[in-house]
């Protein structure tokens, strides 16, 4: 089915492709989405990834890249921040904060 396709793939939300191909019932999709999908549709997604139903796919990209680079800007003051205290401090925080991050990386890898 291409409405159910097109739904998993995320060129629409179920409530999208209700109103793209003028299904009337308010739960046909769902159904479809649970009898045909590939994905799990037994419960509703509380935080899905397309909350935003009115978003299109461009949106959503250049949403996320916002968030990127936010994410980045963060980061890249954050490793300042510890390379001033380590250097006015004589302090080793990022030396510590390394070990106990490959620390958690070698428990995740043996846990694996």
């Amino acid at each position: 089915m291409a409405v159910v396709a097109q739904v998993e793939k995320g060129d629409f939300t179920y409530k999208q492709a209700q109103k793209h191909f003028g299904i009337q019932g308010r739960s046909t999709v769902l159904v479809w989405l649970r009898k045909h999908g590939k994905l799990d549709w037994s419960e509703p997604l509380m935080h899905s990834l397309m909350s935003q139903s009115n978003e299109t796919p461009a949106q959503k990209i250049k949403r996320l890249e916002r968030a990127l680079a936010d994410a980045e800007l963060k980061i890249d003051v954050l490793e300042e921040v510890v390379t001033r205290v380590d250097n006015e401090c004589g302090s080793n925080y990022r030396k510590k904060y390394y070990d106990k991050l490959s620390g958690r990386e070698k428990l995740k890898n043996e846990e694996s």
